[in-house]
């Protein structure tokens, strides 16, 4: 399988690493537009003003995501940061209209 065709599986997956409650959680709080998807691969607070719970939330969501990419990474010789981009760029090109994206210049936007 080819590293393009493992991300764009591993990006569905990351999508429920931690089972469908956190991802309804995690879509909720996307469609509130307190949190997005990033380049980097990692979802991101849109604003500092968030309840405790979200940031947790993306700081968990975060660290299993980079488990995941760090296990792709090893396992097809490739760096972390190779497999963050493109994890990053599947992710923003699935976030549906209306939620936030932040693209590599570091601005967030409403798709």
């Amino acid at each position: 399988m080819s590293i393009a065709r493992h991300i764009a599986f591993i990006a569905l997956i990351v999508l429920f690493t931690a089972g469908t409650a956190m991802a309804g959680v995690l879509d909720n709080a996307k469609n509130a537009g307190l949190v997005g998807e990033q380049a980097d691969g990692y979802v991101g607070l849109v604003t500092a003003d968030v309840p405790p719970d979200v940031a947790a939330l993306v700081k968990e969501v975060n660290l299993k995501r980079k488990a995941k990419y760090r296990e792709i990474a090893n396992k097809n010789g490739v760096s972390l940061a190779s497999i963050e981009a493109l994890a990053g760029k599947k992710l923003i090109e699935r976030a549906p209209a209306g939620q936030y994206v932040r693209l590599p210049d570091g601005k967030w936007v409403r798709k």
